[in-house]
């Protein structure tokens, strides 16, 4: 231990300062500015997976850490579909979860808007419409918006919530 100690005194810092950059806004801190001026107040957003195989999830979950830093902006995933704005669907709709579906989207209060994520959610992706899916979310509910990728980045998701509410609600 007392060696390590030793070669840690001797050695010193090895790691460098950050860079200072002038360089002009990164693309994210730009559509983080854009989102907070289109609401103006918190937006809300109930996710539902009605079939996915969890990628787009990992996705949706990466916009809750510092770098992407959604409630920072004044957006928050919330429990019950009575008090969200925008609903999140990842995956093909599946025969079990279609009832489901349906009756989220009916229990949103309006203004609403709906977000398709993913390859799945947009045409059923590698399962299209079969015994076991219904297909793409569009044949269940209306679609406002699509979010392609599979899965799609943290920044495209952001850009999807951006024109969604760009839109007049449907």
């Amino acid at each position: 231990m007392f060696d390590i100690l030793t070669r840690i005194r001797r050695t010193g810092i090895l790691s460098e300062a950050l860079p200072r950059s002038e360089a002009p806004e990164a693309p994210l801190e730009k559509l983080q500015r854009s989102l907070q001026a289109v609401f103006g107040r918190a937006l809300r957003i109930r996710h539902v997976d009605a079939g996915s195989c969890n990628g787009c999830e990992l996705e949706i979950h990466a916009l809750s850490n510092p770098y992407y830093n959604l409630e920072g902006s004044g957006i928050a995933f919330v429990a019950s579909p009575r008090h969200a704005d925008v609903l999140l669907v990842t995956g093909p709709v599946s025969v079990n979860m279609e009832q489901a579906l349906r009756r989220t989207y009916e229990a949103m209060p309006d203004p609403k808007w709906v977000m398709a994520v993913g390859d799945c959610g947009a045409c059923g992706g590698v399962f299209g419409a079969n015994y076991a899916t219904r297909g793409p979310i569009s044949a269940v509910i209306p679609v406002d918006a699509v979010v392609n990728g599979c899965p799609p980045t943290p920044q495209a998701l952001l850009q999807g919530l951006l024109q969604i509410t760009r839109q007049r609600p449907g």
